[in-house]
């Protein structure tokens, strides 16, 4: 049974005010629910029909139905269980191995799915400008599928941080060197920009390096790639290299 106040939290949950000032954010679906119980983020509370509860910790479980999940839920169609854990303090960053820069990333499917990728190819640290799309947004974390129990995600100022870097920092524009033809080094910031804007003027001054990835179409007409698919692009090549 989810009683009024916990809908009433749910609710402001939805918003990155409400989620900071509580520590808390939201999980759906048993698959991205267990992925967070079996790392170090601490459940608040648990939500689930009786068919799933069996293989949660107790303590923290409350039996419900599809109908009361249908009530809480931001998807059309709910899965098995809902969840709300808490934030958990924020790592430092680590300037070593290869490290993907978010400038003004503002679409949370995006983000979300450049999570994944990230956890995909190894990459171990997201760092975000403050502009950038809140991690723990709803649609963020559904769309990271777990993902984000892995990946560091940072927010800072994004023109503070690669001023002090010591690291080689790559960033994306139409007429870089070709990522087909650029050697990546083991330790490296791969920055990319904002879906409409691209990455802004100041964050292009402190390019070691632009690249590009090449268009191939007879007709040369395509705009830019969606930013989530150039990163699995780019990432993809700069695990090929070493």
């Amino acid at each position: 049974m989810v009683s009024k106040n916990q809908i009433k939290l749910i609710q402001k949950l939805q918003q990155k005010k409400y989620r900071f000032q509580h520590q808390m954010f939201i999980v759906e679906g048993k698959k991205s629910i267990l992925e967070f119980l079996h790392t170090d983020f601490e459940a608040e509370q648990i939500f689930v029909t009786e068919y799933f509860s069996e293989k949660l910790p107790k303590s923290k479980t409350s039996i419900t139905t599809k109908e009361e999940l249908k009530k809480i839920s931001s998807l059309k169609n709910p899965d098995e269980g809902f969840a709300i854990f808490k934030i958990p303090t924020e790592q430092p960053i680590k300037n070593k191995g290869l490290i993907v820069a978010l400038d003004d990333i503002r679409d949370p499917g995006n983000l979300g799915t450049i999570i994944r990728i990230c956890d995909w190819f190894g990459v171990h640290q997201l760092v975000c400008s403050q502009e950038t799309v809140d991690c723990y947004n709803p649609k963020v974390v559904q769309a990271s599928m777990g993902s984000l129990t892995r990946v560091n995600v940072h927010y800072t100022d994004l023109q503070h941080f690669l001023n002090n870097t010591k690291l080689p920092v790559y960033t994306t524009a139409m007429s870089g060197e070709s990522v087909y033809r650029t050697p990546f080094p083991e330790n490296l910031i791969l920055v990319m920009g904002n879906e409409a804007n691209g990455i802004s003027e100041e964050i292009f001054k402190f390019a070691t390096k632009k690249i590009t990835i090449p268009r191939f179409g007879q007709l040369q007409q395509t705009e830019s790639l969606n930013v989530a698919t150039a990163t699995a692009i780019l990432l993809s090549e700069a695990r090929r290299t070493f």
